[in-house]
């Protein structure tokens, strides 16, 4: 049996109707699914119903671990962090309709005041648990200052909430010039999940952005490290195949959920 759960984010098959990517995502073999609420919102305003989504997340016994993602809350302050709070609590609201777990906190581009970011993920935590859903702070490699699981957890630890939570992505690390041996100093309860790619020796690190992420197995990380850290720091939940390659989105998403999958299971069950 396998030590991980298997979870598609649907920015892997991106252009597939949103229903549609949580049927295929049960009928290829995952247990969960990541949802973006930039599917979801635009297919509300179409006249679909949360109800809807629910019930195809139903239909395919598909776990909810997080929608994607929470914004405008970690370096704003006065009106702006107002208005950004107002958007967050919408969707926190849409993720709890949803079964969501968590939902996911992604972090400001620029320099960050770290103590002010902390205040702010504690109130964001705290706002998130009063709808049963917990914001999981997130590291993105290509962003000026939290782009490493370091950074990210100095925010979670300054905060000093018992419920902070951590996203961590191999394709982050190594964009943000991050170790995997950084996962030591998580405990699996602070993971809130890993998503998993790989991601080409070249261009340089500086390079890369989302879309070069590629398929577990076509690059050159040592994922196989990656999971031995993660069951090393006793998590042992979802692994989610999170890609944005316009080469994937161009062929047939069946076939791409489930040669995702098939990857995974190599680094899983090898």
């Amino acid at each position: 049996m396998s030590a991980f759960q298997y979870c598609l984010n649907t920015s892997t098959i991106r252009p597939t109707p949103l229903l549609d990517k949580i049927r295929i995502a049960g009928e290829t073999g995952y247990s969960a699914i990541e949802l973006w609420h930039d599917d979801i919102e635009p297919f509300l305003a179409s006249g679909g119903k949360l109800t809807d989504i629910r019930k195809a997340l139903d239909d395919q016994r598909l776990q909810l671990p997080t929608t994607i993602y929470l914004r405008g809350w970690c370096d704003t302050t006065g009106a702006e962090h107002a208005k950004g709070l107002d958007e967050c609590k919408r969707r926190l609201e849409h993720a709890a309709a949803l079964g969501a777990i968590y939902s996911i906190a992604s972090p400001a581009g620029g320099k960050v005041d770290v103590a002010l970011a902390a205040s702010n993920y504690a109130e964001l935590v705290t706002l998130g648990l009063s709808y049963g859903v917990k914001p999981a702070m997130e590291y993105l490699g290509f962003v000026e200052q939290i782009n490493t699981i370091e950074s990210a957890l100095e925010i979670m630890n300054r905060s000093q909430h018992p419920q902070a939570t951590i996203i961590v992505d191999p394709f982050h690390n190594f964009r943000g010039g991050g170790e995997f041996s950084s996962l030591s100093l998580l405990r699996g309860d602070q993971i809130a999940i890993s998503h998993f790619n790989d991601t080409p020796s070249t261009p340089p690190r500086m390079q890369q952005h989302d879309h070069s992420r590629v398929l577990p197995g076509e690059g050159h990380l040592n994922l196989k490290n990656w999971v031995n850290l993660l069951k090393q720091a006793g998590y042992n939940r979802w692994l989610s195949l999170e890609l944005f390659s316009e080469k994937l989105w161009a062929r047939d998403p069946r076939e791409v959920a489930k040669i995702g999958i098939d990857s995974m299971k190599e680094y899983v069950q090898s």
